[in-house]
């Protein structure tokens, strides 16, 4: 039986340029309150990477560092049914009021998306707007174990400018 589950507040600060939008938090992340916490998840070794940093040890340091690097992140789905983690497996999906925060934030220039699902759904919820550059991103998931970090990490560079 799925499970009806609820994304995270967004991490961001008015100085925001860069979004990343996952779908929505894994049962871990879920678990421990915290965005991408599986410990097979490689967003934050990613990000640490291409900003050129160390990978803090805390979730408390994460966010610090996200928000140094001007890097928001959420999700666009706000509530879904879902067994497990998997995005395949996202029903009846509610989205997050992206709209709101794109007018909340305007220094916002880049939205990248964290794995294929995520774009999918916000080409099904959400207009592309001018001005704004969108990036496909390899997903950081455990699933995606077909690419490497530093493959990832090549890509998700262009997020940077």
């Amino acid at each position: 039986m799925a499970l009806s589950k609820t994304s995270f507040a967004p991490i961001s600060n008015p100085s925001t340029t860069i979004l990343i939008l996952g779908t929505m938090p894994s049962d871990k992340s879920l678990a421990l309150g915290e965005y991408y916490g599986h410990p097979g998840n490689r967003f934050w070794k990613i990000i640490a990477t291409i900003t050129g940093n160390e990978l803090p040890l805390t979730y408390s340091g994460k966010k610090q560092l996200l928000q140094k690097a001007k890097i928001g992140i959420w999700d666009i789905v706000h509530q879904a049914d879902r067994e497990g983690s998997l995005d395949s497996a996202i029903k009846n999906e509610t989205p997050n009021d992206l709209k709101r925060f794109i007018a909340k934030h305007p220094q916002l220039r880049v939205i990248g998306f964290n794995g294929k699902k995520a774009e999918q759904l916000f080409d099904r919820y959400f207009t592309r707007k001018p001005g704004i550059k969108y990036i496909s991103l390899p997903s950081t998931s455990p699933a995606n174990a077909g690419f490497s970090v530093e493959n990832i990490c090549t890509v998700w560079r262009g997020i940077l400018g």
